[in-house]
């Protein structure tokens, strides 16, 4: 009977929150202050070399990092990869410039790729040094390589792959053909955390919401603290109402803190150099409510901070490719193709959309 009972307060609350596609407001005053506000600036490194000027809402010239700090993000996000083709998001450049980020006062949050390159959905290539190892060696690479991490680095929070929706570490830790070594794998990386340090929180990450809910219950005999979902409107869906219902299912289900791992929207559907856009359509958008402009770009974060915040459970959130402007001059065919989703317009010059990242 008590199951019941909580099945239909929460089938309730998920109608009450979704009945309609506003979603809920929250005061500043209601935000706690160890809210994660952070950014993933994995590319800022390699485009530091190019010496870009970064501008405040003001025009002043202003240092990049110390700026960002100013609007309160508190936390940096890092990719991570095994064995890169240069040095770039390879582990003695993460651990670098991890050292100076914690040296300003910031929070580090690391996502293995447990890759030599990208990982998603689509991609989740084992590392060439890896390909040839059997299940069991697999296993304990995945355990040491963690463990180096863990002790080298001791982020605040990690994440045991990336967008992991359809495994890792292909083809052994495929979730469709091989589950139980999935599971084995990330139970690995998993463990090397737990035996080696106390602080850092475990995060796993999951691109989009629907069918989250499907994915988490086949991880339920794992130990760790967030389930971390990614979500871009152009390939997840429209509607803040639906992913409000999502999360809050989520949480109910699996009591587990939540955060949204990855998200980011344009600011104009123009460009800045010859490299394609990822986003440059309207019909990429969420029309009306947010239009490409500097306000509509404000608005969706606000609104997608203002889901987090209301969730029980829900931790913060981390914009992606804040710092990628056409670092790479305005003909550059192998630039950014994410400038007019980046946190700073043409000029280099700070937008509206950085005010959201304050916390009181």
């Amino acid at each position: 009977m008590k199951k019941n009972t909580a099945l239909v307060l929460l089938a309730f609350l998920i109608f009450w929150r979704c009945s309609s596609d506003e979603p809920s407001e929250v005061s500043n005053d209601d935000i706690p202050r160890d809210f994660i506000s952070a950014v993933d600036i994995s590319s800022f490194p390699k485009i530091e070399l190019s010496q870009p000027v970064f501008l405040d809402d003001m025009g002043q010239s202003v240092s990049f990092l110390e700026f960002l700090k100013s609007k309160g993000i508190n936390t940096i996000r890092l990719r991570l990869w095994v064995d890169p083709s240069d040095e770039y998001s390879g582990f003695e450049e993460v651990k670098s410039f991890s050292n100076f980020l914690k040296s300003m006062g910031f929070n580090i949050y690391l996502t293995l790729h447990y890759s030599d390159t990208w990982a998603d959905p689509g991609h989740q290539v084992t590392p060439e040094n890896w390909q040839n190892l059997d299940l069991e060696t697999l296993k304990s690479t995945v355990y040491e390589y963690t463990k180096m991490v863990v002790q080298q680095i001791a982020p605040n929070i990690i994440q045991i792959g990336n967008e992991i929706n359809n495994g890792f570490l292909f083809p052994n830790g495929n979730l469709y053909t091989n589950p139980n070594q999935f599971l084995e794998l990330l139970g690995e990386g998993i463990r090397a955390v737990r035996d080696h340090s106390m602080e850092t929180k475990i995060m796993l990450h999951y691109a989009g919401h629907q069918g989250a809910n499907v994915f988490f219950d086949q991880l339920k005999t794992l130990d760790y603290d967030i389930i971390g979902i990614s979500y871009y409107p152009l390939w997840h869906g429209k509607s803040l109402a639906q992913l409000e219902q999502h999360l809050v299912q989520l949480q109910s289900l699996f009591d587990k803190d939540i955060m949204i791992a990855e998200t980011a929207y344009p600011f104009t559907l123009g460009w800045n150099d010859w490299t394609n856009n990822i986003v440059g359509l309207e019909e990429q958008l969420i029309l009306p409510n947010y239009p490409a402009s500097p306000v509509g770009q404000k608005q969706f974060l606000n609104d997608l901070k203002n889901i987090v915040t209301s969730l029980e459970g829900g931790i913060g959130f981390a914009y992606w490719g804040a710092e990628l402007i056409a670092w790479d001059g305005p003909e550059s065919t192998e630039g950014s193709p994410w400038e007019n989703q980046a946190l700073f317009d043409f000029n280099n010059q700070a937008l509206p959309v950085l005010d959201v990242f304050e916390i009181p």
